[in-house]
């Protein structure tokens, strides 16, 4: 494991994290898109269902653990605890159009045929796209609160952290997973476009 991966594994729970405070200290889920939340949720849930069947290592179980309860707290924080703070209205993205053609997509392109496999993939394709509701949000409303955008862009870093962990993998171990790759700098131009947003708006 190099240090891109480390600090981008850093970076994705720092973002998980904040999010988490934003909501418990201010008691509202303002300005967070609910249904991107549930869109990580299911990308956790697909990616580490290896949990059960194959042990990597302790720093890789741990990880794994954290960011899925981290996930499923989000969830229950947004539509069950403060869910008369959630802004449904403007939280109006239809995941049916993503989640469709990601669900495709993994049967059609993915490593091997195999239910696994096929949930990893998903898990991928659908991170690429998972903050498209929130994007959308903001676009729509105009407006994001500053711990979002900091949630955001720690989101951003850890992805462009994990490309330089690509980079590093491709030189060093001769290593490059072609699924991961794409769909990883697919999901940095959205976090540019959030930039892009955030600049303008």
């Amino acid at each position: 494991m190099n240090v891109f991966r480390i600090l981008g594994d850093v970076s994705h729970l720092l973002a998980i994290i904040i999010l988490l405070l934003k909501i418990h200290k201010s008691k509202s889920c303002a300005g967070i898109s609910g249904k991107s939340q549930i869109l990580f949720a299911l990308v956790f849930t697909t990616r580490y269902l290896d949990l059960f069947t194959t042990f990597i290592s302790a720093y890789n179980t741990v990880m794994k653990v954290i960011f899925l309860i981290c996930a499923y707290v989000t969830v229950y924080m947004i539509y069950g605890k403060f869910r008369k703070t959630f802004d449904s209205e403007n939280d109006s993205f239809r995941l049916e159009f993503l989640l469709v053609p990601v669900t495709g997509l993994s049967f059609l392109e993915n490593h091997s045929f195999t239910p696994l496999e096929i949930l990893w993939t998903f898990s991928i394709y659908l991170e690429s796209v998972a903050i498209l509701p929130q994007l959308f949000m903001i676009s729509k409303t105009g407006e994001a609160e500053t711990i979002t955008t900091h949630y955001l862009f720690f989101l951003g870093l850890y992805r462009a952290l994990y490309i330089a962990n690509w980079v590093w993998r491709y030189y060093m171990e001769n290593f490059y997973d072609q699924i991961a790759v794409v769909s990883g700098v697919v999901q940095t131009i959205f976090y540019c476009d959030f930039f892009y947003l955030y600049i303008t708006k």
